[in-house]
This record gives structure tokens, sequence and C-alpha cells, in this order.
């Protein structure tokens, strides 16, 4: 084809494809082969090299039914390393930072990447000790609290997509079954909040509350983490109220409100 043979001639025009690609998915949430040839006026082949070199890379992957694809991990956290520049991450800074003033416990803001959460902001409580930093790191999310947050706004067929290879386990803690996964999803989706305990590392402790945007779609997990010595599961409803009103007053910078939102129905509306 005329349009293939001028990009392999000119590589700058590959690249700007490949970006245009990127773009298109970024905007579409997710998108196929043929959607992308048709909106770019390419032959498929095209689009199919361009995609397929974009998700060796990371930037790119499959949904799990594996006919479309969505921005990868590597955007992810190549976009991490700029997210102070947006406002949206200034105000989840700001909220980090004033978390972690009131609790003295570490605090993130996570994102979810198919079966892994990943941490974008954070802030340091007084009561750290460790020089441990969770910027960027990809923590499985059933192990998590972050990512158990995450997890609840997908649907139970989503998840268990998500999911097909199994649960790992990391200690004697750490759910291994999906189906305990689901009931466990429904509980956080109910409740709103999670709670991880020991379920990661032995002694670590975390609690999380969802971040919704506008649309009333979690975007974020808010989360504190620290010792079990200082974040006792059994006298932790003050902390757990101080977290999810944390969330609540993001969220609601971010456009939503809780009467009337439209939300995505989440594992926890599954029967």
């Amino acid at each position: 084809m005329a349009e293939e043979s001028v990009e392999i001639e000119r590589p700058a025009g590959a690249v700007d494809r490949a970006l245009q690609v990127l773009e298109l998915i970024g905007t579409a949430g997710s998108a196929g082969i043929t959607e992308l040839a048709l909106e770019l006026g390419v032959h498929k082949s095209t689009v199919s090299r361009i995609v397929s070199a974009l998700e060796a890379r990371g930037f790119v992957e499959q949904v799990p039914d594996g006919r479309k694809y969505r921005i990868g991990l590597t955007v992810v956290r190549l976009a991490g390393s700029t997210m102070a520049t947006l406002d949206m991450t200034r105000c989840g800074q700001d909220t980090c930072d004033a978390l972690a003033a009131k609790t003295g416990e570490t605090t993130n803001l996570a994102v979810l990447a198919d079966a892994q959460a990943i941490n974008v902001v954070e802030a340091v409580g007084a009561s750290n000790v460790a020089l441990r930093t969770w910027v960027g790191q990809a923590s499985p999310a059933h192990a998590t609290s972050s990512g158990k947050v995450l997890l609840a706004g997908l649907s139970e067929e989503q998840l268990r997509q998500t999911f097909s290879g199994g649960l790992a386990r990391f200690t004697d803690r750490t759910i291994a079954d999906v189906d305990d996964l689901v009931d466990e999803l429904r509980t956080v989706g109910r409740q709103g909040w999670a709670m991880a305990v020991e379920e990661l590392e032995l002694g670590l402790v975390a609690i999380a509350a969802p971040v919704r945007d506008h649309t009333g779609t979690i975007v974020w997990a808010l989360s504190i983490s620290g010792p079990r010595y200082r974040l006792d599961p059994d006298d932790a409803e003050n902390l757990v109220a101080t977290v999810v009103t944390a969330a609540a007053d993001l969220s609601k910078l971010f456009g939503y409100r809780a009467a009337g939102s439209a939300s995505a129905p989440g594992i926890a509306e599954k029967s």
C-alpha cells in the first residue's frame, strides 16, 4: 500500500502515527485495530505493526477480552514523573500532605493498571522512620488496601478476567482465591473503604478509600500505611473515618457529587 511505503521511508511519519494511535486509545479508553485503522485512514496491517511495537514496550496492552487495546503501564510510569505539573495531582499531593500530617503515617495515591496498584503521589508522615519510597512502585492489587478499593470499581466479570491466572500469595493472610476476593470487594464497595492487614508484608497495615471523578468513576485510591503496632486493625475506626473523609473531600474537588452521580456499576452491585 502507498501509505505503508511512505511510513517505511519516513521514520518520523511512523513515530507520528504511533503517537496518534496512543492519543486515540487514550481518548477512547480502549480501541481495536479496525477502528484505529478507520480513524487514521490507513491499512489495518499498518496499525497492527504500530500497536505490536507499542505493546512490546508496554505503552499499550490488551484488555482482558483480547480484542481491544488500552494504555499500558509504561505510560502510567512515565506520566508519574511529570504529574506534579498537573492541577489534579497538585490537589492530590496537598491532600496526601495534610493526611500524613494528621495521621503521622505514610500516605499514597494509587491508580489501577491491570492487576497492579501503582503509587503516583506520596507524603511521608512524622511517624515514619524508614527511607523507603512507594512512588512508582507496582503492588499486587489484591493484596493492598489501595488495590482493593480500585478493584471494587470493576464488575465481577472484569475481576475474574483480570485474575484468570490465579492470585499470588505473599503471606498467610493474602487472599488467594478469586471467590474470596469477590466477596471481599463486595464488602469494600458497600462500606466505601478497604483495609489490608499483613496481606502483602508481615507487620504492614494499610487503609484506603476511593477518590472519584465527576462521573463517579473511581480514579484513585487514597491510603495510609504503617506498622501494625501503630495501625491496630481492632482500633482503627477513627483512622478509617479520617481517610474516608479526605478521599471524599478530594473527590469533591474533582467534581464528584454523591447524590445523583452516575457512577459505573462495580462489583458491589453484583450479586
